[in-house]
C-alpha cells in the first residue's frame, strides 16, 4: 500500500505587500520494490489460484468415466505401436536376407 501524507508548506513572494500563499504537497511513502521477476512468480500463481477457483471440477462418476477413457485409448496405442514394430521388424529383415 502507498501512504499519502499532506504537508503544508508556506511560500514567501517577492514584494512585502502579496500575502504568502499555502500549498499542498503529497509525501508518498512507498515499500521497498521487489525485483520484477519475483513480481511476475507471484502474479503467477495468483492468476492460476483464480483460474483453479473457476473450473468446473467433474464429480465421482465422470472422473471414473473419463479414467476409463484414457485406460482403453493407453491400452489400443500400446497394441498399435507394438504391432507395428513387429511388422518393421519383419520387413527389416526380408530386406536385409
Amino acid at each position: 500500500m502507498v501512504a499519502k501524507k499532506d504537508k503544508i508548506v508556506s511560500k514567501e513572494t517577492s514584494s512585502k505587500t502579496d500575502k504568502p500563499t499555502q500549498t499542498k504537497v503529497k509525501l508518498v511513502i512507498r515499500k521497498p520494490a521487489l525485483p520484477k521477476f519475483i513480481r511476475s512468480i507471484g502474479g503467477y500463481f495468483k492468476g492460476a489460484w483464480a483460474e483453479l477457483r473457476l473450473v468446473r471440477w467433474p464429480d465421482r462418476k465422470a472422473s471414473w468415466g473419463l479414467t476409463g477413457a484414457v485406460i482403453i485409448f493407453t491400452a489400443l496405442f500400446i497394441i498399435l505401436i507394438v504391432l507395428l514394430d513387429a511388422g518393421f521388424e519383419q520387413l527389416f529383415k526380408l530386406i536385409i536376407k
